[in-house]
């Protein structure tokens, strides 16, 4: 399976275990498939579902119990659309993630640190790449692996450079595709970082992981392969609130007439 083009997010409302947790399981569950449903009837080739309202976050582990909750969700997820689903546990449990995606059938993960490490507000994230890669081949070996390059919401280490770190995670770190983002959520792609980007490493499917919108889509399909899209499909870009499904199509109308199909 390739990459979908466009996924768009389904941000979940605090799971069991989070400071923020309202009490009903069900009610997250269906807020999720309302979500996924919208963006499925918009036109999107996929979703992914992520642990957004969990904060703040673990830097690596999540809790049991947050493990299950998503486990749930994307179970319910997959029996309601017909749709390559994915998950990115947050702020960077990959091997939760691969063990999710491995029991659900999910097609692809998102790893926001793969190689290398980064600052962050959860403290110094450090990749996982050699257990991640070992738990793949036992355990998920078809499912996909979506790395950030210098992910949001974090600073690279002093010396590292855009160009290094994409050349480690696609080439040395078991990547199957190159996420890059802005400075944070719903925040616009640096245009030259990606072409610097797609310079040194031209065979990397390169995928957008923030601040698309149905204006800019246009100008980033020249360069990428992919986009996941989520707060620009919001009212107001807040996270908290539905998809909004004019939002959610004009999206899809602009990305299909710039050629991500």
């Amino acid at each position: 399976m390739s990459i979908p083009s466009l996924i768009g997010m389904v941000h979940l409302a605090p799971l069991p275990g989070a400071p923020r947790y309202r009490g009903s399981m069900q009610e997250i569950v269906e807020l999720a498939l309302a979500d996924a449903a919208t963006l499925a009837e918009a036109g999107f080739d996929a979703v992914m579902v992520e642990n957004f309202g969990d904060a703040p976050f673990f830097p690596d582990e999540v809790l049991p119990v947050t493990v299950a909750g998503l486990t749930r969700v994307m179970t319910e997820i997959g029996h309601a659309i017909d749709l390559p689903i994915g998950v990115n546990v947050l702020r960077n449990d990959a091997l939760g993630a691969m063990s999710i995606a491995a029991v659900t059938g999910a097609a692809f993960i998102r790893v926001n640190v793969l190689s290398s490490m980064m600052y962050t507000d959860q403290g110094p994230i450090v990749g996982r790449a050699a257990e991640l890669a070992r738990l793949k081949t036992a355990i998920g070996p078809d499912v996909m692996v979506l790395a950030d390059v210098f992910v949001k919401h974090a600073t690279p280490p002093p010396g590292a450079t855009i160009e290094l770190t994409a050349i480690d995670t696609w080439e040395r770190s078991g990547a199957d595709a190159l996420v890059i983002s802005g400075t944070g959520t719903g925040a616009s792609v640096d245009l030259e970082d990606l072409r610097r980007v797609a310079r040194v490493v031209p065979e990397a499917p390169l995928v957008i992981g923030s601040g698309a919108d149905a204006g800019n889509v246009g100008s980033l399909a020249e360069t990428v392969h992919s986009v996941i899209v989520g707060s620009s499909l919001k009212p107001d870009h807040d996270v908290s609130l539905p998809v909004d499904r004019a939002l959610a199509a004009a999206f899809v109308d602009a990305a299909r007439s710039a050629g991500l199909t």
